[in-house]
């Protein structure tokens, strides 16, 4: 038993990463307040093989911008949630590129700001939740926004040309 359960490890070990495929899902903001800081977003993320998704990047659907977001942080974002709040996965946003300005709209003030996150699934609304670290050293939640499943986004052909050719088509 003991040599088959070394070869499932390392399998899913090589395979996962073989096995993953970059996906665009879309969201429609769904309330007021969601409206108020964006119409929709787009998430770039990897499923895996055994169907979990992780995202990598969040994309403003309605404005150009976009900012790199990495899965982790500190428990303490968690625990700054309101209670109730049923996110789980913590994503970091990284301040490269758009990711400052993100944390700045989410957290105006935050020195630091995280995205919280549901298990995103195809076809389903999604919540998320923005905490930030205040120079104070306290972590505050910032904002809830809410977002109805729009679609999956599907890239062009390998063999496609011209300026377009490796953005999202719907």
């Amino acid at each position: 038993m003991r040599p088959s359960l070394i070869s499932l490890l390392a399998f899913s070990a090589v395979a996962g990463p073989a096995a993953a495929e970059t996906r665009y899902l879309a969201y429609d903001a769904s309330d007021r307040v969601t409206q108020a800081m964006t119409r929709g977003i787009t998430l770039e993320a990897d499923r895996g093989l055994f169907g979990a998704i992780s995202v990598r990047r969040i994309i403003s659907t309605s404005n150009r911008g976009s900012a790199d977001i990495r899965r982790g942080g500190p428990d303490a974002v968690r625990q700054a949630l309101p209670a109730g709040s049923r996110e789980t996965s913590v994503y970091t946003i990284t301040p490269e590129g758009g990711g400052r300005g993100l944390s700045r709209a989410l957290c105006p003030g935050a020195e630091e700001a995280w995205m919280v996150l549901g298990r995103v699934r195809l076809g389903r609304p999604m919540t998320v939740h923005a905490v930030g670290r205040w120079p104070d050293g306290g972590y505050r939640h910032c904002v809830r926004l809410s977002y109805n499943w729009r679609g999956e986004w599907t890239l062009p052909p390998a063999s496609g040309s011209g300026d377009d050719a490796g953005a999202p088509t719907p």
